[in-house]
């Protein structure tokens, strides 16, 4: 799971969002965090499935991403599960996104929360949302892909 040239490591990802979410754009950003919270993002706990982000203010706002308070810290240092946290983005990034989530039905999703040299980020997806026939239509073609590439490798 990690690759120790550029000290990439993938410390939670949202798999759900894939299936949910038709995703147009992508973008790497900084997360802002607390002691504890670093910790715990570290260690693996941090958990994205409901989370989302928010403009306000010409800032961005991660919200509904739970990390779990630190286990061998004091409850008053520890900090606040759910509360929202802000995004690290240039200025230049933050006005295309501003421009594009005010289309209609787009929504920004984080997709993954990785280490790089050190670095806690989270790789941020504009997407769109998929109706019932747009997941079961992916399904479906996921399905014929595999039985094809498993008659290929059977020697058909």
């Amino acid at each position: 799971m990690a690759d120790s040239d550029n000290g990439y490591k993938i410390l939670s990802d949202n798999r759900q969002a894939r299936h949910q979410y038709e995703i147009l754009e992508v973008w790497e950003a900084g997360i802002e965090l607390r002691g504890t919270e670093v910790k715990s993002v570290r260690a693996g706990k941090a958990n994205l499935r409901d989370g989302f982000a928010q403009l306000k203010d010409s800032e961005i706002w991660l919200h509904n991403v739970h990390v779990s308070p630190h286990s061998t810290t004091i409850q008053q240092y520890n900090h606040e599960p759910l509360r929202p946290r802000k995004l690290l983005l240039h200025k230049g990034e933050i006005r295309k996104l501003i421009g594009k989530v005010e289309q209609k039905g787009l929504t920004l999703v984080p997709l993954k929360i990785y280490v790089v040299r050190g670095w806690i980020k989270v790789t941020l997806a504009l997407a769109k949302g998929k109706k019932l026939h747009d997941k079961r239509d992916a399904l479906k073609r996921k399905q014929e892909k595999r039985e094809v590439e498993r008659a290929l490798k059977s020697g058909y």
